[in-house]
């Protein structure tokens, strides 16, 4: 159990080593994926050798915090090492299982709120479309950037895990305070992006022209580029955002692409 130094100051059971490990295993906890666990199996992975630790002289308390986080658990796992640190103190300062247990589940909603508007619909998005591009001319650093960046992301549970320890119970507030602010930023920024992407990567052009002998205009040309450049791209990505929004089965959209576009080539339109 943590205790206090004589100066007041808590004293850990654990070095700034064995923190910093924590962010490190946090990153395999999708390693140990289970449909009726989802993240259980991996959080609770992460985190033994601390609760081995702290539960050394008390197997009951041990079997108990195992069972505890063996239920479903789902958040965001690029934040999962300050939900890590923020519970492993309250474990060292053997808080009631109930108040810990009522405390994780609270904070998922709020976590992967804010870990997915950042990571993965902001970040990895914005990256990968630089890297795409880079990458399609032929230069390698394309795809070297997107390790480069996801190795950084790696490398960062380290100072993350730190932050959730040193916070301790004061991390709640700033979670709750701030995670709808800062999912709602993200997700505008990483929305915007991705919709900037769409004229570069949503390729669709008429070769359809209308006219009688000499005398001949392109659609796509002469007409729609002059009224609304990138018009088609920006109807069909519309179009599949409004069958998503009908609940239409993704597989079918994307099979749907690939027919649409190889009838349209077939028939010259395209």
């Amino acid at each position: 159990m943590a205790s206090e130094s004589k100066d007041g100051k808590r004293k850990s059971l654990f070095s700034k080593h064995d923190i910093s490990m924590l962010g490190i295993r946090s990153n395999l906890v999708q390693a140990s994926f289970s449909y009726e666990r989802m993240h259980a199996p991996g959080w609770t992975w992460a985190q033994l050798p601390y609760w081995e630790k702290i539960y050394r002289n008390d197997p009951k308390g041990l079997k108990r915090v195992m069972a505890d986080n063996m239920e479903f658990i789902n958040s965001s796992p690029p934040l999962y090492p300050i939900l890590m640190g923020l519970l492993l103190t309250m474990e060292e300062d053997h808080v009631e299982p109930t108040t810990i247990k009522g405390l994780k589940n609270a904070l998922f909603g709020p976590m992967a709120g804010i870990g997915d508007a950042i990571f993965w619909f902001t970040i990895m998005p914005i990256v990968g479309g630089i890297s795409a591009s880079i990458a399609k001319n032929g230069n390698v650093f394309g795809p070297l950037l997107f390790f480069l960046v996801y190795l950084f992301l790696f490398w960062s549970r380290m100072p993350l895990a730190h932050l959730g320890y040193n916070l301790g119970t004061r991390a709640i507030d700033v979670i709750q305070e701030n995670s709808k602010v800062i999912s709602h930023v993200a997700s505008i920024l990483g929305l915007t992006v991705i919709g900037g992407l769409i004229a570069s990567y949503v390729k669709m052009e008429l070769k359809l022209k209308i006219g009688a002998g000499n005398t001949t205009i392109s659609l796509q040309k002469q007409l729609l580029d002059k009224i609304f450049p990138n018009i088609l791209p920006f109807a069909f990505v519309f179009l599949l955002y409004w069958l998503l929004k009908k609940n239409v089965n993704p597989i079918w959209l994307i099979v749907l692409t690939f027919a649409f576009a190889i009838v349209m080539s077939l028939i010259g339109w395209m």
